[in-house]
Protein backbone atom coordinates (compact mmCIF):
# COMPACT_ATOMS: atom_id res chain seq x y z
CA UNK A 1 0.00 0.00 0.00
CA UNK A 2 1.01 3.52 -0.81
CA UNK A 3 0.02 6.35 1.41
CA UNK A 4 -0.01 9.99 0.55
CA UNK A 5 -1.31 12.98 3.14
CA UNK A 6 -3.19 15.65 1.84
CA UNK A 7 -3.28 18.59 3.81
CA UNK A 8 -5.54 21.37 3.60
CA UNK A 9 -4.52 24.22 3.67
CA UNK A 10 -6.15 27.45 1.93
CA UNK A 11 -8.27 28.86 4.11
CA UNK A 12 -7.13 32.05 5.22
CA UNK A 13 -8.90 31.97 8.89
CA UNK A 14 -10.47 35.25 8.71
CA UNK A 15 -12.16 34.98 12.09
CA UNK A 16 -8.75 35.33 13.63
CA UNK A 17 -8.46 38.97 12.06
CA UNK A 18 -5.24 39.00 10.93
CA UNK A 19 -2.94 39.30 8.31
CA UNK A 20 -1.26 36.65 8.90
CA UNK A 21 -3.23 33.09 7.71
CA UNK A 22 -4.66 31.17 10.05
CA UNK A 23 -2.03 28.22 10.18
CA UNK A 24 1.19 29.97 10.16
CA UNK A 25 -0.42 31.03 14.20
CA UNK A 26 2.31 29.91 16.40
CA UNK A 27 1.15 26.75 18.47
CA UNK A 28 4.49 25.63 20.84
CA UNK A 29 6.92 27.47 19.27
CA UNK A 30 6.51 26.69 15.63
CA UNK A 31 3.16 27.13 12.44
CA UNK A 32 0.71 25.23 13.87
CA UNK A 33 0.98 23.20 10.21
CA UNK A 34 4.49 22.74 10.89
CA UNK A 35 3.75 19.98 13.37
CA UNK A 36 0.57 18.64 11.28
CA UNK A 37 3.34 18.43 8.42
CA UNK A 38 6.24 16.77 10.83
CA UNK A 39 3.50 14.40 11.53
CA UNK A 40 2.53 13.78 7.83
CA UNK A 41 6.32 13.14 6.55
CA UNK A 42 6.73 10.71 10.09
CA UNK A 43 4.01 8.53 8.83
CA UNK A 44 4.49 8.67 4.70
CA UNK A 45 7.60 8.03 1.94
CA UNK A 46 6.01 10.38 -0.22
CA UNK A 47 5.96 14.02 0.28
CA UNK A 48 2.67 15.81 1.45
CA UNK A 49 0.67 17.66 -0.74
CA UNK A 50 -0.63 20.76 0.70
CA UNK A 51 -4.00 22.71 -0.72
CA UNK A 52 -2.98 25.78 -0.75
CA UNK A 53 -4.61 29.52 -1.45
CA UNK A 54 -4.18 31.86 -4.86
CA UNK A 55 -1.06 33.83 -4.38
CA UNK A 56 0.18 32.14 -1.00
CA UNK A 57 3.34 32.19 -0.34
CA UNK A 58 4.16 31.52 3.54
CA UNK A 59 3.35 28.07 3.42
CA UNK A 60 5.29 27.16 0.48
CA UNK A 61 8.20 29.50 1.93
CA UNK A 62 7.51 27.10 5.00
CA UNK A 63 8.27 23.84 2.82
CA UNK A 64 9.64 24.76 0.21
CA UNK A 65 10.45 21.43 -1.92
CA UNK A 66 9.83 19.48 0.94
CA UNK A 67 6.52 19.59 0.14
CA UNK A 68 4.07 19.49 -3.69
CA UNK A 69 1.43 22.17 -3.74
CA UNK A 70 -2.25 22.45 -5.59
CA UNK A 71 -3.56 25.48 -5.14
CA UNK A 72 -7.55 25.96 -4.29
CA UNK A 73 -8.32 29.12 -6.41
CA UNK A 74 -11.84 29.44 -4.73
CA UNK A 75 -12.71 28.84 -1.30
CA UNK A 76 -15.83 26.18 -2.48
CA UNK A 77 -15.00 23.61 0.51
CA UNK A 78 -13.40 20.69 2.04
CA UNK A 79 -14.76 18.55 -0.87
CA UNK A 80 -13.26 20.88 -3.75
CA UNK A 81 -9.95 21.49 -1.85
CA UNK A 82 -9.50 17.66 -2.06
CA UNK A 83 -10.52 18.08 -5.58
CA UNK A 84 -7.58 19.93 -7.15
CA UNK A 85 -5.05 17.20 -5.41
CA UNK A 86 -6.44 15.03 -7.92
CA UNK A 87 -4.85 15.27 -10.99
CA UNK A 88 -1.44 15.26 -8.76
CA UNK A 89 -1.88 12.16 -7.23
CA UNK A 90 -4.42 10.00 -9.14
CA UNK A 91 -3.38 6.78 -10.21
CA UNK A 92 0.21 7.30 -8.36
CA UNK A 93 -0.84 6.22 -4.75
CA UNK A 94 -3.60 3.32 -3.19
CA UNK A 95 -4.71 5.37 -0.34
CA UNK A 96 -5.08 9.61 0.68
CA UNK A 97 -5.59 10.57 3.84
CA UNK A 98 -7.00 13.91 3.97
CA UNK A 99 -6.55 16.15 7.22
CA UNK A 100 -6.85 19.80 7.89
CA UNK A 101 -3.50 22.39 8.47
CA UNK A 102 -4.79 23.78 12.07
CA UNK A 103 -4.54 20.43 13.60
CA UNK A 104 -1.35 20.51 15.18
CA UNK A 105 -2.09 18.13 17.77
CA UNK A 106 -2.86 15.08 15.68
CA UNK A 107 -0.35 11.80 16.56
CA UNK A 108 1.30 10.04 14.01
CA UNK A 109 0.09 6.97 15.30
CA UNK A 110 -3.22 7.81 15.01
CA UNK A 111 -2.66 8.59 11.59
CA UNK A 112 -1.00 5.60 10.66
CA UNK A 113 -3.77 3.24 12.69
CA UNK A 114 -6.51 4.98 10.47
CA UNK A 115 -4.19 4.27 7.40
CA UNK A 116 -4.29 0.54 8.71
CA UNK A 117 -7.53 0.41 9.55
CA UNK A 118 -8.47 1.04 5.67
CA UNK A 119 -6.27 -0.97 3.81
CA UNK A 120 -7.00 -4.44 6.44
CA UNK A 121 -10.91 -3.85 5.85
CA UNK A 122 -10.78 -2.91 1.90
CA UNK A 123 -13.03 -0.03 3.27
CA UNK A 124 -13.94 3.03 0.94
CA UNK A 125 -13.41 5.47 3.79
CA UNK A 126 -11.99 5.17 7.10
CA UNK A 127 -12.61 8.52 9.23
CA UNK A 128 -11.51 9.62 13.22
CA UNK A 129 -13.98 10.53 14.75
CA UNK A 130 -14.08 11.90 18.71
CA UNK A 131 -15.99 11.86 21.84
CA UNK A 132 -18.00 15.21 22.16
CA UNK A 133 -19.73 17.90 23.62
CA UNK A 134 -23.44 17.94 22.82
CA UNK A 135 -22.58 22.24 21.83
CA UNK A 136 -20.43 20.89 20.04
CA UNK A 137 -19.83 22.84 16.29
CA UNK A 138 -18.41 19.24 15.31
CA UNK A 139 -20.71 17.05 13.13
CA UNK A 140 -22.41 14.09 14.59
CA UNK A 141 -21.53 10.47 13.55
CA UNK A 142 -24.87 8.80 12.25
CA UNK A 143 -24.60 5.24 13.17
CA UNK A 144 -27.43 2.49 11.95
CA UNK A 145 -29.35 0.18 13.92
CA UNK A 146 -26.35 -2.16 13.46
CA UNK A 147 -23.14 0.21 14.73
CA UNK A 148 -22.45 0.95 11.09
CA UNK A 149 -21.69 4.59 10.04
CA UNK A 150 -24.55 5.42 7.84
CA UNK A 151 -24.00 9.84 7.61
CA UNK A 152 -21.76 12.70 8.68
CA UNK A 153 -24.65 15.09 9.78
CA UNK A 154 -23.18 18.80 10.26
CA UNK A 155 -24.63 20.54 13.18
CA UNK A 156 -26.07 23.36 11.29
CA UNK A 157 -27.69 20.77 9.30
CA UNK A 158 -28.97 18.97 12.50
CA UNK A 159 -30.71 22.34 14.01
CA UNK A 160 -32.84 22.08 11.04
CA UNK A 161 -33.31 18.53 11.17
CA UNK A 162 -37.26 17.30 11.72
CA UNK A 163 -34.63 15.16 14.75
CA UNK A 164 -32.97 18.06 15.50
CA UNK A 165 -33.01 17.36 19.16
CA UNK A 166 -31.90 13.41 18.61
CA UNK A 167 -28.95 14.03 16.27
CA UNK A 168 -27.64 16.92 18.71
CA UNK A 169 -27.38 14.80 21.64
CA UNK A 170 -24.69 12.41 19.50
CA UNK A 171 -21.64 12.82 21.51
CA UNK A 172 -19.52 10.36 18.72
CA UNK A 173 -18.13 13.68 16.25
CA UNK A 174 -16.67 13.85 13.25
CA UNK A 175 -12.83 14.90 13.45
CA UNK A 176 -12.50 15.90 9.59
CA UNK A 177 -9.49 13.51 9.19
CA UNK A 178 -10.20 10.60 6.45
CA UNK A 179 -8.43 7.94 4.69
CA UNK A 180 -9.78 6.89 1.57
CA UNK A 181 -9.14 4.24 -1.02
CA UNK A 182 -7.93 6.43 -3.85
CA UNK A 183 -9.33 4.51 -6.61
CA UNK A 184 -12.68 5.41 -4.88
CA UNK A 185 -12.08 8.69 -4.27
CA UNK A 186 -11.01 9.86 -7.51
CA UNK A 187 -13.90 7.70 -9.48
CA UNK A 188 -16.69 9.46 -7.03
CA UNK A 189 -15.44 12.81 -5.26
CA UNK A 190 -16.89 14.96 -8.16
CA UNK A 191 -20.46 13.02 -7.58
CA UNK A 192 -20.45 15.91 -4.15
CA UNK A 193 -23.56 17.90 -4.09
CA UNK A 194 -23.40 21.38 -3.88
CA UNK A 195 -24.49 22.55 -0.83
CA UNK A 196 -25.76 26.15 1.23
CA UNK A 197 -22.90 27.14 3.20
CA UNK A 198 -22.80 30.18 5.14
CA UNK A 199 -20.32 32.18 2.30
CA UNK A 200 -22.31 30.59 -0.54
CA UNK A 201 -21.87 27.31 -1.59
CA UNK A 202 -19.48 24.57 -0.86
CA UNK A 203 -18.65 21.03 -1.46
CA UNK A 204 -18.20 19.26 2.05
CA UNK A 205 -16.04 16.03 1.75
CA UNK A 206 -18.05 14.56 4.67
CA UNK A 207 -20.88 13.71 2.22
CA UNK A 208 -18.51 11.11 1.08
CA UNK A 209 -19.25 9.24 3.49
CA UNK A 210 -23.33 9.11 2.50
CA UNK A 211 -22.09 8.36 -0.93
CA UNK A 212 -19.94 5.34 -0.12
CA UNK A 213 -22.79 3.82 1.87
CA UNK A 214 -25.13 4.60 -0.95
CA UNK A 215 -23.07 2.31 -3.08
CA UNK A 216 -23.40 -0.47 -0.40
CA UNK A 217 -19.42 0.07 0.75
CA UNK A 218 -17.89 0.03 4.35
CA UNK A 219 -16.89 2.87 6.21
CA UNK A 220 -14.55 2.19 8.91
CA UNK A 221 -14.28 4.78 11.88
CA UNK A 222 -11.77 5.21 14.72
CA UNK A 223 -12.69 7.07 17.92
CA UNK A 224 -9.80 8.75 19.52
CA UNK A 225 -8.75 8.14 23.19
CA UNK A 226 -7.19 11.79 23.11
CA UNK A 227 -10.10 14.52 22.56
CA UNK A 228 -7.08 17.49 22.31
CA UNK A 229 -5.85 15.47 18.98
CA UNK A 230 -8.82 17.18 17.29
CA UNK A 231 -8.50 20.70 18.56
CA UNK A 232 -8.57 23.14 15.80
CA UNK A 233 -7.54 26.96 15.79
CA UNK A 234 -10.07 28.85 13.56
CA UNK A 235 -10.02 31.98 16.10
CA UNK A 236 -7.96 33.29 18.65
CA UNK A 237 -9.64 31.60 21.53
CA UNK A 238 -9.61 28.20 20.08
CA UNK A 239 -5.69 29.03 19.50
CA UNK A 240 -5.26 29.77 23.14
CA UNK A 241 -7.11 26.89 23.81
CA UNK A 242 -4.78 24.49 21.38
CA UNK A 243 -2.10 26.12 22.99
CA UNK A 244 -3.06 24.46 26.48
CA UNK A 245 -3.20 21.61 25.15
CA UNK A 246 0.04 21.30 23.41
CA UNK A 247 1.75 22.56 26.76
CA UNK A 248 -0.49 19.42 28.56
CA UNK A 249 1.03 17.03 26.55
CA UNK A 250 4.46 18.53 26.38
CA UNK A 251 4.75 18.88 30.06
CA UNK A 252 3.83 15.65 31.17
CA UNK A 253 6.28 13.81 28.76
CA UNK A 254 8.71 15.65 30.43
CA UNK A 255 7.83 14.52 33.53
CA UNK A 256 7.67 11.41 32.32
CA UNK A 257 10.91 11.15 31.73
CA UNK A 258 12.73 12.34 35.04
CA UNK A 259 12.34 16.27 34.67
CA UNK A 260 10.76 17.91 37.65
CA UNK A 261 8.36 20.81 36.55
CA UNK A 262 7.03 22.67 40.06
CA UNK A 263 4.05 24.50 38.51
CA UNK A 264 3.77 22.76 34.82
CA UNK A 265 0.55 25.42 34.34
CA UNK A 266 3.31 28.47 34.24
CA UNK A 267 6.33 26.23 32.38
CA UNK A 268 6.70 26.92 28.50
CA UNK A 269 8.77 23.82 26.61
CA UNK A 270 9.36 24.21 22.74
CA UNK A 271 9.13 20.90 21.12
CA UNK A 272 12.83 20.98 20.00
CA UNK A 273 13.81 21.29 24.08
CA UNK A 274 16.20 18.55 25.37
CA UNK A 275 16.59 18.18 29.33
CA UNK A 276 18.49 16.08 31.18
CA UNK A 277 17.34 14.08 33.82
CA UNK A 278 16.44 15.64 37.78
CA UNK A 279 16.22 18.88 36.19
CA UNK A 280 14.21 20.80 38.45
CA UNK A 281 12.03 23.87 36.40
CA UNK A 282 10.36 25.98 38.77
CA UNK A 283 7.71 29.12 37.65
CA UNK A 284 7.47 31.29 35.24
CA UNK A 285 10.18 29.55 32.98
CA UNK A 286 10.66 29.40 29.51
CA UNK A 287 12.88 27.02 27.50
CA UNK A 288 12.63 28.09 23.83
CA UNK A 289 14.36 26.81 20.15
CA UNK A 290 16.85 24.08 20.09
CA UNK A 291 17.43 24.86 23.52
CA UNK A 292 19.13 22.02 25.49
CA UNK A 293 19.59 21.60 29.48
CA UNK A 294 21.44 19.37 31.24
CA UNK A 295 21.44 16.80 34.28
CA UNK A 296 20.87 18.07 37.53
CA UNK A 297 19.87 21.74 36.61
CA UNK A 298 17.88 24.24 38.34
CA UNK A 299 15.72 26.55 36.01
CA UNK A 300 13.73 30.02 37.12
CA UNK A 301 12.23 31.03 38.62
CA UNK A 302 11.47 33.33 36.03
CA UNK A 303 13.68 32.81 33.45
CA UNK A 304 13.76 32.63 29.52
CA UNK A 305 16.51 30.11 28.32
CA UNK A 306 16.33 30.63 24.05
CA UNK A 307 18.67 28.79 21.69
CA UNK A 308 21.16 27.94 24.24
CA UNK A 309 23.13 24.80 25.55
CA UNK A 310 23.25 24.42 29.03
CA UNK A 311 25.61 21.81 30.90
CA UNK A 312 24.93 19.76 33.52
CA UNK A 313 24.18 21.16 37.06
CA UNK A 314 23.79 24.75 35.99
CA UNK A 315 20.83 26.94 38.00
CA UNK A 316 19.74 29.88 35.71
CA UNK A 317 17.37 31.97 37.53
CA UNK A 318 15.20 35.24 37.38
CA UNK A 319 17.63 35.88 33.97
CA UNK A 320 17.16 35.66 29.87
CA UNK A 321 20.51 33.29 28.23
CA UNK A 322 19.99 33.76 24.36
CA UNK A 323 22.01 31.91 21.82
CA UNK A 324 25.08 31.23 24.86
CA UNK A 325 26.83 28.30 25.73
CA UNK A 326 26.44 27.73 29.50
CA UNK A 327 29.48 26.06 31.14
CA UNK A 328 28.47 23.16 33.58
CA UNK A 329 28.01 23.31 37.45
CA UNK A 330 27.64 27.91 36.51
CA UNK A 331 25.55 30.03 38.10
CA UNK A 332 23.37 32.63 36.72
CA UNK A 333 21.41 34.86 38.77
CA UNK A 334 20.09 38.32 38.33
CA UNK A 335 19.91 38.74 42.10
Amino acid sequence: MTLAIVLLAAGQGTRMLSKKQKILHEVGGKPMVTHVFDTAVSISDIPPVLVVGPGETGVQALFAERARYVVQPEQLGTGHATMMAQEMLQGQTTQVLVTYGDMPLLKAETLARLAQIQAETGAAIAMLSVWGDPASSFGRVVRDENGRIREIMEAAQAKRHPDAAKLLAIREQNAGVYCFDAAWLWANIHNLPLRQARSGHEYYLTDMIELAVQQGLAVEGIITEDADECLGAGTRAELVEVEKAFRRRANARWLAQGVTLVDPDTTYIDPDVTIGQDTIIWPNSYLQGQTAVGEDCIIGPNAIVRDAQIGDGCTIEQTVVNGAVVEAYSVISNQ
